[in-house]
């Protein structure tokens, strides 16, 4: 008589679907995707990865989707949302819509996209000599571990209309949302470069920053992307985990540390480089090189969707000072060393502060 099969208990289906795809699969910190290596991925008939940032939470991972030159992937379809971040390359994707409609745009580095939910799509490396990487953040761990059934997610034929948005969100055009600073919206799908998007002014999260929220794809799943302006950094803040944050432009680092903590964990990044804050860790960004610093920011919960009551708080106070209830701290309120560490960075750099107008560098010159 054969053995029973062994009862599933603190099981993952996630993981156990990740085991069964036979990808690599990375975990850490802070990852620089282009130096991730990527395996034949049968599911798309082209190469790529898992990866698990360790502040990742239980609700988003990424996937590498490595496509060779001249290459395509084959067809998918799929119950759960992606968003999509092009590291290097070009190429184009095409999404049929419910209307019956096939949409095709060109994307290259640093493009911005989002699948509608369980569109049929194809992507394709336009390059007969270079790969094409994109970054797919998704939410599938949370999909696969709520349903834990495959056919469900990937053989379903349920439609989302409501999903696919105007016909000229595939083009690159969208629409303007705006709410106040550091809330304000871009409704479309397809970002064709983020580098040199337009962002809008945050004073409030410090030196000269600024911001925009995307509404992609009307989905659950959170982008925005922020830059700082040569020679400074963004002010301190906490919230939960999940949020990939993808340096876009420029090179510098981030600390992050929990309040208890005597040091820092440090994260070096230029464009390629993922990290994600672990759940109510402090994290700070520091521009030190020559340009502007852009950063894009991926979580679940979204500025139309939060999701959770976690989100729904960030978003109403992200900017919002501990001293009055919020998460973020101010920069009189930082810890001394934070300051020296940055001009000590932008020295090696022969870069000159532009914190002289918010911070009193006095002390530090001495």
């Amino acid at each position: 008589m054969a053995d029973a099969e062994e009862p599933k208990f603190l099981f993952d289906p996630y993981l156990d679907w990740i085991a069964g795809e036979g990808i690599p699969v990375v975990e850490d910190f802070g990852i620089d995707l282009l130096k991730v290596k990527t395996g034949p991925w049968p599911r798309i008939d082209a190469k790529g990865a898992a990866v698990h940032l360790k502040g990742r939470g239980d609700y988003i991972s990424i996937f590498l989707v490595d496509i060779p030159p001249g290459g395509k992937i084959s067809p998918q379809q799929h119950l759960y949302e992606e968003v999509i971040y092009v590291l290097e390359g070009h190429g184009s994707t095409t999404i049929e819509t419910v209307d019956g409609e096939t949409h095709s745009f060109e994307w290259g580095p640093k493009s911005l996209f989002a699948l509608p939910l369980n569109a049929k799509y194809q992507h394709f490396n336009s390059s007969g000599q270079e790969r094409a990487l994109l970054s797919a953040t998704n939410d599938l761990c949370l999909v696969l571990n709520l349903i834990h059934n495959e056919d469900f997610v990937f053989n379903n034929s349920f439609e989302f209309p409501e999903r696919q948005g105007k016909g000229n969100y595939f083009s690159g055009e969208g629409d303007f949302i705006p709410k106040k600073p550091g809330r304000h919206m871009w409704e479309t799908n397809f970002v064709p470069d983020l580098a040199k998007f337009e962002l809008q002014a945050w004073d409030k999260r410090g030196a000269g920053s600024s911001n925009m929220k995307f509404i992609l794809a009307d989905g659950t799943m959170h982008a925005h992307s922020s830059e700082m302006p040569v020679g400074t950094y963004k002010k301190a803040h906490r919230h939960g985990a999940d949020f990939h944050v993808f340096s876009v432009t420029g090179s510098g680092y981030s600390l992050l540390w929990y309040e208890e903590d005597e040091g820092f964990e440090r994260v070096d990044w230029q464009h390629g480089v993922v990290f994600a804050p672990p759940d109510g860790m402090y994290h700070q960004h520091y521009n030190t090189s020559d340009e502007p610093a852009r950063y894009l920011a991926i979580a679940l919960g979204s500025l139309r969707y939060p999701f959770t009551s976690e989100k729904m708080g960030l978003f109403s106070g992200v900017d919002v000072s501990v001293k009055d209830g919020g998460r973020q701290i101010e920069y009189e309120d930082q810890d001394p060393r934070i300051h020296g560490i940055f001009l000590d960075e932008l020295k090696k750099n022969d870069g000159t502060s532009g914190m002289t107008e918010f911070i009193d560098e006095t002390p530090y010159t001495k």
